[in-house]
């Protein structure tokens, strides 16, 4: 069965973007293999307003090859948009009711696993329906102050168990969760 797994760098102190939306504090190195990842995804969940920010996300020639590539690969994978608001989408398929039920199903496909990519309020949801297999989350060496926080606004206990662990040269420190039973 596949899982989804939440991939997302967050800063220090626990926010994953900046007061202003600003995520340029993320670092990308070569040896954290995010390609690899990319590989063992076939689909991506978005909340809305991150998909109309990065679902049809066009890097500029100014990026590096490698983030191109990047972007190349994440456009190649299914799309769902999870939202209030139900719209067509040639590239995307959006969900508005009975999340759950849709996210099992979805999961009981063939196929390689789902990443959730975001945002916060996508994630808070996932986290309350225990819809979420694994956590990956990459804590990079900023202090942000403020911002959006990772786990706002969750209500219940979370019990997780660690993975794995990776420390890259940059600082960043990637941790691997899976739920507890």
């Amino acid at each position: 069965m596949k899982k989804v797994i939440l991939n997302l760098a967050v800063s220090l102190d626990g926010f994953i973007e900046g007061p202003n939306g600003e995520i340029d504090w993320c670092i990308m190195e070569e040896d954290m293999a995010f390609d690899t990842f990319l590989d063992s995804i076939d689909t991506l969940f978005y909340g809305r307003v991150s998909y109309d920010a990065w679902g049809n996300y066009q890097p500029g020639a100014a990026l590096p090859a490698a983030e191109q590539r990047m972007w190349q690969a994440i456009h190649t994978k299914n799309k769902f948009v999870f939202s209030h608001q139900d719209r067509q989408d040639a590239k995307a398929t959006f969900i508005t009711t009975g999340i759950a039920a849709k996210v099992k199903a979805l999961k009981q496909q063939g196929g390689k696993d789902i990443w959730l990519y975001g945002g916060a309020g996508l994630i808070r949801t996932f986290i309350h329906s225990g819809l979420i297999d694994s956590y990956k989350i990459s804590v990079h060496p900023v202090v942000l102050g403020s911002g959006k926080p990772l786990f706002e606004d969750i209500k219940k206990r979370l019990d997780l168990q660690l993975t794995g662990t990776r420390v890259f040269k940059s600082g960043v420190v990637e941790l691997s969760y899976e739920a507890a039973d």
